[in-house]
C-alpha cells in the first residue's frame, strides 16, 4: 500500500460520522438483500445461469454488438464509438453544439464519472446538473460519489440540511422528507428546462436494440422523456443476448443493488419519439464506450467485465464497511469512481496497474464479496492476480516477487510443511504445544496479542493454537460411511438451464390477482378491484377527496369506454399532454392511464408508450391512477417481456409502486421526481 492510501486509510477510521453512516448503510443493505433473495425459488441456479449469459456476451462481444447496433439503428437511435475517455467527451460536446445546448439534466452513470464528463463540459460553458438525488448532494458538495449506488452514503442528513442552506438558500432543516421535497422542486424545473438529458444504460438487448434503464426516483425517466435529446453512455460489455436473458439480470440486480424484488422504473427505450407520438426525445443517441475494456477483455481480469454494477459486494466488504468509497485513491491521491472489491479491480484494470494496483491489498480475501455477487465473479480470484502484478496490457505474464521479505519469509517455512503430510503433521503438533503452554501462562486468556510494531497487528489479536489438532480429534472418532451422507443435490449443484417453464392456464386467475394486490400493496401502492362500472366513482371519489378538478389523461381508445367522456360531463378537465406542453402541465397533480399488463410475482405495471398514450401523464403529477384488466396479470416478469407490444413501442415502462429514495442516512422517502402516490384499480374481466 502506498503512504497516501494509509493516510486516507486512517482518516476514513478515525471518522466517528463516516463509521456511524457506513455501519447503518451495510447493516441494511445486507438485510433487505437477504430477505430479497429469499422470496426466489432457487437464487444459486439463477447466479449461475446469471455467470454463464454473461460470461458468453464477453466471449462474443463483437457479434452481440453487432446485433444489437444492427438493431437499435433500425430503430431510429444513432450510435456512436468512442475508444477513449477523450472519444467519448468529444462526442457528447459535438452533440451539444449541434443542439445548441445550454443546460444537460443527467441521471446517474458511472460511465460518465469513469470518463470525467461533467468537467470537460462544465469547461465548455455548459451547466450539468446531476437529477439523482444522491449525486445532486454530492455535486453540491464539489465530492465525487461514495459508493455506485448510494453516492451520499458517507453523509448525515445535518450535513446536507446545511448543504441546502448554504448552496440553495432553503431554510435549514433535519427532516429528510422535507429536504427530499425541496430537492424536486429544484430540480422538477432542471428536468424541464434542459435542452439534452444524459442517462447510463443497466442492460442493452441484442436481439431488440434496446436500452433498459433502472431507478427508483424517476430522474431515470424525466432525463430520457422530457428534453429533447437524449444521450446515453453505456459501455460495450453490459449488453444482454435477449429479453428473456434481461429478466434474469432484472430479477437480480435490484435485489443486490437495493433488495427490491424490482426497481420502481424500469424503462425499456426502443426509439426516438416517432411523428406521432406524444412524448419522447426527438433524438436518441447512444455512445459505446470501450476506454479499456477491449484490452481487459483480453486478459487473465476478464471475468471483471462480467459486473453489473450492483453495488452488492461493496455492501459486503469489511474492508469497504470501514474506509468507505473516497478512501480508493491512486498513488498519486486521485479518487476513483469505482471502490471496494470491484473497484480494486476495474480501476487498475481500467486505468492501470500501476497507479491503482495497491488497492487489491484493501481485501481480507474473505471470499464474502463472490457470495454476494449476483453473477458469481470470482472476485478474491481477480484480486489475487491483480496483487500479483497482472494487468489489461500485459501480452504474457512474468510472475515476480512483490511480498515484504518478512511476510516471504513465513510464505516459504508455511509452504515447507504444508507439501509434506509428515513435517504438516510436526508442526501441527509444535503448533499445539505453544498453544497449551500460551493459554496456561496467559491464565486461560483464547487470544493472542499481537506485536503492534508490524503494523498489521496493531489491531488485530489472533486465537490462540488449540491443543489438539482436528486431524488428531477426527481420528479419534469413528468415520461416517459413504452411504450415510445425504446424496441430495445442494441448491448450487445445477445446471445451467432456462427458466422453469409455467402453465399459466393452470393458475387461477384470481389467485394472480390476490399476488398481485399483495405485492403492489407492500410496495405503498394502492390497489382497487371492481367491475368496469364503477371505476368512474372510484376516481370520483378519489378526486373530490383532494379537491382535483383537472387530470392529464391517456386518450378514450386506451381506456374503459365512455369513462373520460362521463368524467368531463362531471366538471373534470381532461387534458392530453405533448412533448410541446410539458411546462404548462407540469403543475396538474392527478394523471390517468391504463396498463397493458400486470406482473404477480412483484407487483408491478407494464406501460406502453406511443401515439395516444404519453408516458408522461404516470411521471408528471404527484398522483397516478393505472388500470388494469384482470385477465392481463401475469405471473412472471419473462412472461411480460416476451410481450410483441413492448418491441413495438418507442418506450416502455414497468412501475412498481410510488417513487422512491434511500438517498439521506438510508431513510426511505416516497415521493421523489415520480408520484408518491399510485393506485392501482384492476377491473374484472367478462
Amino acid at each position: 500500500m502506498t503512504n497516501l492510501f494509509r493516510t486516507r486509510i486512517k482518516g476514513s477510521l478515525a471518522d466517528s460520522n463516516l463509521q456511524s453512516a457506513l455501519d447503518a448503510n451495510a447493516e441494511r443493505r445486507l438485510q433487505v438483500r437477504q430477505n430479497a433473495f429469499a422470496s426466489l425459488a432457487d437464487p444459486q441456479g439463477l447466479r449461475a445461469r446469471a455467470h454463464l449469459v454473461r460470461a458468453e456476451v464477453i466471449e462474443h462481444l463483437e457479434s452481440y454488438l453487432e446485433l444489437f447496433i444492427e438493431h437499435a439503428q433500425v430503430n431510429g437511435i444513432q450510435i456512436h464509438h468512442a475508444a477513449d475517455a477523450d472519444q467519448a467527451i468529444k462526442i457528447v460536446l459535438e452533440i451539444a453544439s449541434q443542439t445548441g445546448a445550454k443546460l444537460i439534466a443527467k441521471s446517474k452513470t458511472m460511465v460518465s464519472e469513469e470518463i470525467g464528463l461533467n468537467h470537460a463540459l462544465e469547461k465548455q460553458g455548459i451547466q450539468v446538473v446531476e437529477t439523482d438525488l444522491g449525486e445532486y448532494i454530492v455535486q453540491l458538495r464539489g465530492e465525487a460519489p461514495s459508493h455506485i449506488i448510494t453516492p451520499a452514503v458517507h453523509l448525515r442528513r445535518q450535513d446536507v440540511g446545511k448543504l441546502f442552506e448554504e448552496k440553495l438558500g432553503l431554510p435549514y432543516t433535519e427532516d429528510i422528507g422535507i429536504m427530499t421535497a425541496l430537492a424536486r422542486r429544484t430540480l422538477r424545473q432542471v428536468f424541464m428546462d434542459a435542452d439534452i438529458g444524459i442517462s447510463g444504460v443497466n442492460f442493452g438487448v441484442a436481439e431488440t436494440g434496446t436500452l433498459c434503464v433502472v431507478t427508483n426516483e424517476g430522474n431515470g425517466r424525466m432525463v430520457t422523456t422530457v428534453p429533447r435529446t437524449h444521450i446515453a453512455l453505456m459501455g460495450i460489455e453490459r449488453l444482454v443476448p435477449t429479453m428473456d436473458d434481461l429478466a434474469l439480470m432484472l430479477s437480480l440486480l435490484p435485489r443486490s443493488a437495493t433488495g427490491q424484488k424490482l426497481s420502481v422504473y424500469t424503462s425499456l427505450l426502443n426509439s426516438p419519439r416517432r411523428s406521432d407520438d406524444p412524448d419522447g426525445p426527438q433524438e436518441r443517441h447512444v455512445i459505446l464506450v470501450d476506454n479499456g475494456r477491449t484490452a481487459v477483455r483480453e486478459s487473465e481480469l476478464r471475468e471483471i467485465l462480467y459486473c453489473i454494477r450492483c453495488g452488492a459486494c461493496l455492501n459486503a466488504c469489511p474492508v469497504f464497511r470501514e474506509i468507505g468509497g473516497h478512501a480508493y485513491i491512486s498513488i498519486h491521491g486521485k479518487g476513483s469512481p469505482y471502490s471496494g472489491p470491484m473497484g480494486s479491480v476495474v480501476s487498475p484494470a481500467l486505468f492501470g496497474q500501476d497507479d491503482y494496483g495497491h488497492l487489491a491489498r484493501a481485501s481480507s480475501l474473505c471470499g464474502a464479496c463472490r457470495e454476494a455477487c449476483p453473477v458469481d465473479i470470482d472476485l478474491p480470484k481477480l484480486l489475487l492476480k491483480i496483487r500479483a502484478g497482472i494487468g489489461a496490457n500485459q501480452a504474457q505474464y512474468h510472475p515476480k516477487p512483490n511480498a515484504p521479505e518478512l511476510l516471504a519469509m513465513g510464505l516459504r517455512l508455511f509452504s515447507l510443511a504444508a507439501t509434506s503430510p509428515r513435517r504438516y503433521a510436526i508442526a501441527q503438533r509444535l503448533v499445539g504445544l505453544f498453544g497449551s503452554l500460551a493459554t496456561l501462562l496467559s491464565k486461560g486468556d483464547p487470544w493472542m496479542r499481537l506485536p503492534g510494531f508490524s503494523g498489521w497487528g496493531y489491531s488485530k489479536d489472533f486465537p490462540r493454537p488449540a491443543g489438539k489438532s482436528f486431524r488428531t480429534r477426527y481420528s479419534s472418532q469413528i468415520k461416517p460411511k459413504a452411504d450415510d451422507h445425504d446424496k441430495s443435490p445442494r441448491p448450487g449443484d445445477i445446471s445451467a438451464t432456462g427458466p422453469t417453464e409455467i402453465d399459466t392456464a393452470q393458475i387461477d386467475s384470481r389467485e394472480l390477482v390476490k399476488k398481485f394486490a399483495a405485492e403492489l400493496e407492500a410496495l405503498g401502492a394502492k390497489f382497487i378491484f371492481c367491475s368496469p362500472e364503477a371505476v368512474l366513482p372510484k376516481i370520483l371519489e378519489l378526486l373530490q377527496g383532494r379537491g382535483i378538478d383537472e387530470i392529464l389523461a391517456w386518450d378514450a381508445a386506451y381506456l374503459p369506454g365512455g369513462l373520460l367522456q362521463r368524467l368531463s360531463e362531471t366538471g373534470v378537465q381532461i387534458i392530453h399532454p405533448t412533448g410541446e406542453t410539458v411546462q404548462t402541465n407540469s403543475h396538474i397533480r392527478l394523471g390517468l392511464s391504463g396498463a397493458s399488463a400486470a406482473i404477480a410475482d412483484t407487483g408491478s405495471l407494464l406501460l406502453l408508450g406511443g401515439p395516444g398514450r404519453p408516458l408522461t401523464v404516470s411521471l408528471l403529477p404527484e398522483i397516478h391512477i393505472a388500470l388494469v384488466w384482470a385477465k392481463d396479470v401475469f405471473e412472471q416478469l419473462n412472461q411480460v417481456l416476451q410481450l410483441v407490444v413492448i418491441k413495438e413501442a418507442p418506450a416502455a415502462v414497468l412501475i412498481s409502486g410510488p417513487s422512491r429514495t434511500a438517498d439521506i442516512e438510508m431513510t426511505l422517502t416516497i415521493g421523489v421526481h415520480g408520484p408518491a402516490e399510485l393506485h392501482v384499480i384492476c377491473m374484472e374481466s367478462s
